[in-house]
């Protein structure tokens, strides 16, 4: 009891004499935990079926040091995320052929290897097959007729779970069947339209995922549009087409929104399996995201906004000197919104970039978004389509452009460049000189 009010009268001391001691914390919270002041957990990664908690080293300072040999995160983690793997399944005669994207972690989340898990019963239980850092999978021994589903694990180099793609399913055929089968998830939608399938090839395929309410939703065979539909209230769209003749292929789907502001196209490419179906669930469109000024006055608050998946976790990446992280989440029409005053960033040239993530499935990034500090506001200047060298006409010097880039493939500042004035497919065809020709000022 002395030495416990020896204690006491010690730490009451130390307040007296420095000023109150502070302790900075944030609560988390789900329907089966709550955390409370997390800067003072042990350093240690904890885990249960429930949920997952990360404390990192010492707790010194919010950002991350690096060398050849390691890195470490200071401070409470802010938002590390992997990005969810997209699935394509294609069945055969007792086997079924699983390939998918590659996933991308940032913050001291690094992908080292995926697991594949195998169930006969939607949403498992799964049984899980390290298969490496491969991205794909050929799941033999299985019995035709019957419906397979499977998921994939991210791992990082512990063996950590850092990211799950959605579920997808494969019913193999027997061996004596002559052809191949395939399902998968999906969701919303509306009419299909653009080129009508082929009759001549044995390949079919068909694609479901998330991009925006209500937006219009367009699928690319190398850069030509083949398919079109819209996407449902709840986001989700979903399209199929047949007729194709086996081999590989490279397509894109790019969603355009109620106020034609186009999304960057989600690339696909696969290998279309002769007399079967390849099902391809999981796609998730990046957010889109604007702001509101070009150049904002230093101390003036900065709007950013866009649209996602309806009721959606957004995580805004502003990147300037030191990282900084802002989380919002989407309202029912996938419209969200963050706001923050600009004396936090330093004078100069900053960009933007936002993810969205819901029920555990996480997009690639958005579109970048340039915008600089300094002494005065400037409202932002409407993106002019063909517009490649942002003279503010259409001319020969884009058509140059353009040239140079035909079927080259582009630079990252040239990406960006298509995605804001052409087609956003990631590449530069006919139809970008179509829409050059469409928007000519001379």
């Amino acid at each position: 009891m002395l030495r416990n009010s020896l204690i006491i009268s010690a730490f009451i001391g130390v307040s007296l004499l420095f000023g109150p001691i502070s302790s900075y914390g944030q609560v988390f919270s789900s329907p089966g935990y709550q955390v409370l002041d997390p800067v003072l957990a042990p350093s240690a990664f904890s885990t249960s079926t429930g949920f997952q908690l990360w404390s990192s080293v010492g707790e010194i300072g919010i950002g991350t040091s690096t060398a050849p040999s390691f890195a470490t995160i200071g401070g409470f983690l802010p938002f590390p995320k992997a990005t969810s793997p997209t699935v394509s399944a294609s069945a055969g005669a007792g086997f079924v052929n699983l390939s998918w994207t590659i996933s991308s972690g940032f913050l001291g989340w690094t992908p080292s290897s995926y697991s594949v898990g195998q169930a006969t019963v939607s949403g498992g239980p799964y049984t899980f097959t390290n298969v490496g850092n491969v991205t794909s999978s050929n799941r033999t021994g299985l019995t035709g007729g019957t419906t397979y589903y499977f998921v994939i694990r991210v791992n990082d180099f512990f063996g950590n779970i850092v990211a799950t793609s959605s579920e997808i399913s494969a019913t193999p055929t027997s061996s004596s069947a002559p052809g191949g089968g395939g399902g998968g998830g999906g969701g919303g939608g509306g009419g299909f339209g653009g080129t009508p399938a082929s009759s001549s090839g044995t390949a079919s395929i068909s694609v479901s995922g998330n991009a925006y309410p209500n937006s219009r939703v367009f699928f690319y065979q190398n850069g030509r549009e083949i398919l079109r539909t819209v996407s449902g209230p709840d986001a989700n769209f979903a399209f199929s087409r047949s007729g194709l003749t086996p081999g590989s292929y490279t397509f894109s789907v790019v969603a355009v929104d109620n106020e034609n502001r186009r999304s960057p196209a989600f690339p696909i490419s696969v290998a279309l399996p002769d007399r079967g179906t390849t099902s391809i669930t999981g796609v998730f469109l990046a957010p889109i995201l604007s702001v509101q000024y070009d150049e904002i006055r230093r101390g003036d608050t900065v709007t950013f906004f866009g649209k996602t998946v309806p009721e959606a976790s957004v995580t805004l990446e502003v990147n300037s000197k030191e990282q900084n992280f802002f989380q919002v989440n989407s309202n029912d029409d996938g419209v969200y919104l963050v706001q923050f005053n600009s004396s936090i960033l330093e004078t100069g040239r900053h960009h933007a970039k936002s993810q969205a993530e819901k029920n555990f499935i996480v997009s690639p990034f958005s579109n970048l978004v340039a915008f600089r500090v300094g002494t005065e506001t400037i409202s932002r200047t409407p993106v002019l389509k063909g517009d490649l060298n942002k003279g503010n006409d259409v001319n020969l010097y884009d058509f140059s452009i353009a040239a140079y880039w035909y079927k080259r493939t582009l630079s990252e500042a040239m990406i960006q460049t298509e995605r804001e004035h052409l087609n956003g497919d990631g590449v530069i065809d006919l139809v970008d000189f179509s829409i050059i020709a469409y928007y000519w000022t001379e």
